[in-house]
């Protein structure tokens, strides 16, 4: 995990989360990289700039290669004792949903089928838009073993709609060691709105610890190479929260070292939705949206597309044997109103000519007369 894929994460959740930090939220940063690096394979231009500068830092722009292969890399888990994944299972899903009668490029249709889980389906949008959601939703719900409900609501989809980028993303890890759920027990929790009782998981072993720019970090290991960072701030998290950047969390995240830790940790479960156009406006993805969008690639230029409406929902629950979590993204897409170069034309009345005077709304006459000697 490098800073300028912290940076990205970051940088989005800011605007997701919103700015009431005393409501619990989760999105999924793999899944909403990899729906734009699906949009950003069909991209040109600025358009495809935008969309690799925003997955970047300032100064470096991802790579398409390098992100593609990340994104890679992170639907294989590693492997545990004699081949076998130690309690960890992922599935991920990269989905065109195109109109049947879109000409989709066939070099577009290949590199979406190379994503993990790629695939490149058709669907009738134009004659049967709610049923082509609902073919979205129930490949999405497959995916997510369940977790992950109607993504694409009722209305989403309509006759214009023309494609639909879908990532889908579910993991399921058990802890190494699992917290001892005869430990576990009802304890208070200082929530933003008062005292709440919840049921606090105990455990105490070795783990990766922290403690460095105003935050703790403890690591705690689970199978397949996933591990999950529990980060405490000294301050209040509403204040802390705010102050946190890439580097800073890079630098705490890499600073672990084993020690003893006598950790409680509540069990929970967070869910949340969001849609992502004006948050990734605010990190300059704007063409994407706008008729100056440039997709050219999805279709090979035989038909203008730009992004309508963007969606994520992801859910994420921990417990005394694990963690799993489920996550989907989806962009909308439309025809763009083509650009058409304006025509010049000039135009000299240097001659008789008519002139009409007239109501437009009823079209009733006012005047019409012929002028011949101005």
């Amino acid at each position: 995990m490098t800073a300028p894929e912290l940076g990205f994460a970051l940088g989005l959740y800011g605007r997701l989360a919103g700015a009431d930090r005393d409501t619990g939220f989760v999105w999924s940063p793999y899944s909403v990289a990899s729906a734009l690096g699906l949009a950003a394979a069909g991209a040109r231009d600025a358009t495809r700039a935008e969309i690799l500068a925003a997955l970047g830092d300032v100064d470096r722009p991802a790579e398409p290669g390098a992100l593609a292969a990340a994104l890679a890399d992170g639907a294989r888990l590693e492997p545990g004792e004699e081949g076998v994944l130690a309690g960890a299972r992922i599935a991920v899903a990269n989905t065109l949903w195109a109109d049947r009668a879109l000409p989709v490029a066939e070099e577009y249709s290949a590199e979406v089928r190379d994503w993990p889980g790629g695939a490149a389906r058709t669907v009738d949008f134009a004659g049967d838009p709610d049923g082509a959601r609902q073919a979205v939703n129930a490949d999405v719900e497959r995916t997510t073993n369940g977790l992950i409900r109607g993504l694409l609501p009722a209305g989403e989809v309509d006759r214009y709609t023309r494609a639909v980028l879908v990532n889908a993303l579910w993991l399921r890890a058990a802890w190494i060691q699992p917290f001892p759920a005869v430990a576990t027990r009802p304890m208070p929790f200082h929530a933003p709105g008062g005292d709440v009782e919840v049921p606090m998981m105990r455990v105490e072993r070795r783990m990766r610890y922290a403690q460095r720019h105003g935050w703790r970090l403890v690591t705690v290991p689970a199978g397949g190479g996933v591990v999950a960072d529990v980060l405490l701030p000294d301050a209040e998290l509403a204040v802390a929260e705010p102050l946190l950047d890439a580097a800073t969390l890079a630098d705490l995240v890499g600073a672990g070292s084993p020690v003893t830790v006598a950790l409680q940790l509540p069990r929970f479960r967070v869910e949340a939705q969001a849609a992502l156009a004006e948050p990734l406006a605010g990190l300059g993805v704007r063409r994407l949206f706008t008729d100056q969008c440039d997709l050219s690639g999805v279709t090979g230029g035989a038909e203008p597309l730009k992004v309508s409406a963007a969606a994520h929902k992801a859910v994420l629950t921990v417990d005394e044997s694990g963690l799993e979590g489920a996550a989907a993204t989806a962009l909308m897409m439309v025809r763009t109103t083509a650009m058409v170069p304006e025509r010049r034309v000039q135009m000299r009345v240097d001659r008789p000519f008519l002139l009409l005077v007239r109501h437009q709304p009823s079209g009733a006459l006012y005047f019409l007369a012929r002028v011949t000697s101005p």
